[in-house]
């Protein structure tokens, strides 16, 4: 099966290079600044599935650069899903835990009503709705916290500030799922071979760790694992100001993947063991 991957040195990128044999296109190969672009590389490709692991990330540069986030975010995916629809294959979509503004407690299902916060957010979801529309088949993930040995995450911070300091302070009012890039990667590639042999379902699934966690939680998982001694103190969002507002709520309700497509959520801490290993045996 020919797999044919947007991106090629951000985290679910590389790892889905690492798992299968696949076509990855760098930024030297698909500009996602360039939609109509992206679609003809598709359109000429051998591909039996798309997936595009490329997105603008920069959460709080995207509100100074919200023109550019969305034509990253949303008109590239769109046009993607379109020209995969034209050859009659599954595109796969990785989208965020930011299109929805973190209300409540209770975890969010795929149909729960969006409502991002912020440009980020509203980029994301302007591609999501793209694909829903481009009427191919497809599948949409929502992931949240993701990280791994590659590039830059929450845990390669933790681990760089833990070798230099005894006590941090971190956020503990927002909790959420950490998802490693490695498990998105198996998702996005066990529902791109699904789709294009004509099982499971077109549709929004959701995919994060599991059990869900604060980030100041996370982190002393990360020192205790790590053999690191330092000290969290909890503080509220509110003490760590940032351009961009975000969810208090990251739950992800991630049933409704189990169904279609029998992938289970992902363990965090042991997740979050293999990438120390694989940052230990590449160091």
């Amino acid at each position: 099966m020919k797999i044919l991957v947007f991106g090629k040195t951000g985290q679910v990128a590389t790892e889905l290079q690492r798992q299968a044999e696949v076509t990855a296109l760098g930024r030297d190969q698909a500009d996602l600044s360039d939609p109509a672009a992206c679609a003809a590389l598709i359109a000429a490709s051998e591909a039996d599935a798309v997936i595009n692991a490329a997105a603008y990330t920069a959460v709080d540069k995207a509100e100074e650069e919200e023109a550019l986030a969305t034509t990253i975010n949303g008109d590239a995916p769109t046009a993607m899903a379109k020209a995969c629809a034209a050859k009659g294959i599954p595109f796969i979509h990785i989208s965020t835990d930011y299109v929805f503004d973190g209300a409540g407690t209770e975890p969010f299902s795929p149909d729960h009503p969006t409502a991002p916060l912020g440009a980020y957010g509203r980029s994301k979801l302007l591609g999501e709705d793209g694909v829903r529309g481009a009427g191919g088949a497809y599948a949409i993930l929502r992931t949240s916290w993701v990280f791994s040995a590659h590039g830059n995450n929450f845990v390669k911070t933790m681990l760089r500030l833990g070798a230099e300091r005894d006590a941090l302070s971190i956020v503990a009012d927002q909790i959420g799922g950490p998802t490693p890039a490695a498990g998105i990667a198996a998702a996005c590639l066990k529902m791109a071979q699904d789709l294009a042999r004509g099982q499971g379902a077109s549709g929004t699934y959701h995919y994060s760790g599991a059990p869900d966690v604060s980030w100041a939680d996370f982190a002393r998982e990360i020192f205790a694992q790590a053999g690191l001694s330092v000290e969290v103190s909890d503080i509220p969002s509110s003490a760590y100001p940032t351009p961009a507002a975000r969810p208090a709520n990251s739950r992800m309700d991630c049933s409704r993947l189990k169904t279609a497509f029998n992938i289970e959520q992902p363990a965090w801490r042991d997740a979050l063991a293999a990438v120390l290993t694989d940052l230990k045996e590449g160091s």
